[in-house]
């Protein structure tokens, strides 16, 4: 089976890098680009053809959606994973209608996105093992397999997806490198537990660890997103 073309549409330059070195660093997956717009994402896709689009909603020159619609217009039958903020009902809802085979909220974790891309792979590898017709059992099968039936799969026992999402978002928008100290401080949790999820998010590439130092004693250790 051919590795799954991948295209990157994301406007914000660290996390589109992010997003294509996640795509290169996994089995089966294959980087045809990286797009900062919707102008941009047609421009490639006109001679590097992708299976899959990771999709921002907020594009500089149009939504998301709207750029969906329109390659679907000019023949393009990729499918999409939703990589955005965007909360609202209405645009979900859309999102679904317009075929986005899933849903990823910023901000999240690289596991977080890989488990969506593995998730896509076994669909595809799936739907490619199917024959011409399909009976029930093996349709509930190809849809359950884009699903995550626990959100906090894949965490470490005692970890909860709302306290991670709470310690990304804080440090996703910190803008300076934090301690384990004054993030347990400013997110209301022990530091010891604040630590433990700092280490979490560190083992999966959101943030880089360095020394503290200017203090007496032990340099302290500080996190800093990516």
């Amino acid at each position: 089976m051919s590795p799954i073309a991948v295209l990157v549409v994301e406007d914000e330059a660290i996390a589109a890098a992010a997003h294509a070195e996640l795509v290169q660093r996994l089995s089966g997956f294959t980087l045809v680009g990286v797009a900062r717009s919707c102008a941009d994402a047609r421009r490639i896709l006109r001679t590097s053809p992708a299976d899959l689009l990771l999709l921002d909603m907020h594009l500089p020159d149009g939504h998301g959606l709207d750029l969906l619609a329109q390659l679907r217009l000019e023949g393009h039958g990729c499918d999409a994973v939703a990589v955005t903020s965007v909360r609202e009902l209405d645009v979900v809802r859309r999102a679904v209608s317009q075929g986005v085979v899933s849903y990823l909220l910023k901000p999240f974790t690289f596991a977080g996105l890989r488990a969506k891309l593995e998730q896509y792979a076994d669909y595809r590898a799936r739907l490619s093992a199917s024959g011409a017709d399909v009976v029930q059992g093996e349709i509930d099968q190809l849809l359950g397999s884009l699903r995550t039936a626990d959100e906090g799969a894949g965490l470490p026992k005692g970890m909860s997806p709302e306290t991670l999402a709470l310690v990304t978002a804080h440090l996703r928008g910190a803008g300076q490198a934090r301690s384990a100290s004054e993030v347990a401080a400013e997110c209301g949790l022990s530091r010891v537990t604040a630590r433990r999820y700092l280490e979490h998010l560190e083992a999966s590439g959101v943030l880089e660890r360095r020394p503290r130092y200017g203090g007496a004693g032990r340099p302290e250790v500080e996190y800093r997103w990516r």
